[in-house]
């Protein structure tokens, strides 16, 4: 196996697993137990593996030690990007610069976390995504394969902006199903699904499903027409 070749000020704690072929930059640090697969670059100031923490006023339950992150191979992470314990990122996922990948997250293969994304805890990301700079990705969501999100796109959980706890237990994030689309700066409120080849159009906000191969826009979002046959995903090349 390889060395991995090593930049200045890197802190590498104990039981840390490298593939072959790995470049890390400097000022980077890399949690315990970490797994890193074949030919993975960590860019300049990335922290891999790093536990939660919780605010005093959190909601949030308190959390024991995470396992440990696990990065596949031919994975890029860019600049400042922040990966939390308990994620795993597939083979040849892009991570551009100052994304923020939450704990108990699962990004599947091809897919590309533009710069600025936060991805928070308890998501799936499937295969061959798009998450393009600083959208946002609530707790608890689920996106399936080819899913497009554009900039600044903002998902939620909370229905209630309330005071009283009768909002905890009724946390409930997006469903983006394969092919899925959602345009700038739209915005899609809790536990809304968008099924599969649905798409919603740019400053959106849905508060309703999305049903599939339909295009929304507005606000509130509603249908516009059918998505065209010729961008169907089953019609693409792929």
């Amino acid at each position: 196996m390889d060395k991995p070749q090593i930049g200045e000020n890197v802190i590498i704690e104990e039981d840390v697993i490298f593939g072959d072929n790995v470049v890390v930059g400097h000022n980077v640090i890399i949690y315990a137990g970490t797994v890193i697969g074949n030919n993975v670059i960590i860019q300049d100031n990335a922290v891999i593996g790093k536990q939660p923490i919780r605010a005093k006023a959190s909601i949030l339950p308190k959390t024991n030690q995470l396992p440990a992150a696990k990065i596949g191979s031919e994975v890029t992470i860019g600049t400042s990007s922040v990966i939390y314990a308990n994620c795993n990122i597939e083979d040849n996922v892009f991570i551009a610069d100052l994304a923020t990948v939450r704990e108990r997250v699962t990004i599947g293969e091809y897919t590309i976390i533009g710069r600025g994304v936060a991805v928070e805890n308890d998501c799936n990301v499937g295969k061959r995504c798009k998450l393009e700079t600083n959208c946002y990705i609530t707790a608890y969501s689920e996106l399936g394969d080819y899913v497009f999100v554009a900039p600044c796109a903002v998902t939620t959980n909370d229905n209630y902006m309330g005071r009283s706890k009768e909002r905890f237990s009724q946390f409930r994030g997006v469903t983006v199903k394969t092919g899925g689309r959602i345009g700038a700066n739209a915005t899609i409120l809790p536990g809304k699904i968008i099924k599969e080849d649905g798409a919603v159009g740019a400053a959106s906000v849905v508060t309703r499903n999305v049903e599939s191969e339909e295009l929304v826009l507005g606000s509130p979002a509603k249908k516009f027409k059918y998505v065209d046959d010729n961008q169907l995903l089953r019609n693409q090349e792929r």
